[in-house]
């Protein structure tokens, strides 16, 4: 089986997050695109504003929505979430590195020197960069050593580029929205929305009464 793996924080997941997944699906018929919340992530400077478990909660919503699944493999484990141990594990249940699909943005991959274990873990799964508004365009981002075709050397792990038109949304511009009591309609899938109503998340804290 050909899998997608779409990692991140998901503070919360949004449309965006979902169509890179779906764009990266079709490009490169993935038999499974798996959606995996992070519980530390090992390069963002604070904490996340929703709980793992809330986090968890909300990409399963719209991983269900999205026909999509989700994997808790980086919420089970302690300590920083880095790509390369989450691709290792993989490894160890038996998915050899050229059946697996790292999909991330052009925004994300643009750091990807900074990366935990760069440049080893380009040799760990194939990896799909997706265009982001405002970030390079992916095609500009791809190291020449490592870029190539599916139909090149499918047992050796290639990185690849997605030329596609996705929302231009982000989890920070979400959070404000919702702590100014905007609407999150076409941002988020509705069943995320009614969760993150629900449960108050991104909500500012009461100011206690001064007595």
């Amino acid at each position: 089986m050909r899998i997608g793996i779409l990692g991140g924080t998901f503070d919360p997941i949004h449309v965006g997050h979902l169509e890179a997944a779906a764009v990266a699906g079709r490009a490169f018929s993935l038999d499974k695109v798996l959606l995996m919340p992070s519980r530390t992530p090992p390069h963002r400077p604070t904490e996340p504003r929703a709980s793992v478990f809330h986090r968890f909660a909300m990409t399963a919503l719209a991983a269900s929505d999205r026909g999509m699944s989700v994997s808790d493999l980086e919420v089970r484990r302690d300590g920083p979430s880095y790509t390369s141990q989450t691709l290792e594990a993989l490894h160890r249940e038996g998915i050899p590195p050229s059946d697996l699909f790292f999909i991330t943005g052009s925004d994300a991959f643009a750091d990807v020197a900074m990366w935990h274990d760069y440049p080893r873990i380009l040799e760990l799964a194939n990896f799909i960069v997706v265009s982001r508004p405002g970030a390079p365009r992916a095609s500009e981002l791809i190291p020449t050593s490592h870029s190539g075709k599916p139909e090149h050397n499918p047992t050796a792990p290639a990185v690849f580029s997605v030329e596609a038109d996705t929302p231009n949304v982000s989890s920070t511009e979400i959070r404000r929205r919702v702590g100014a009591g905007g609407s999150l309609d076409g941002l988020v899938p509705p069943s995320v929305a009614g969760h993150i109503r629900r449960h108050h998340l991104y909500v500012p804290a009461p100011v206690p009464a001064v007595l």
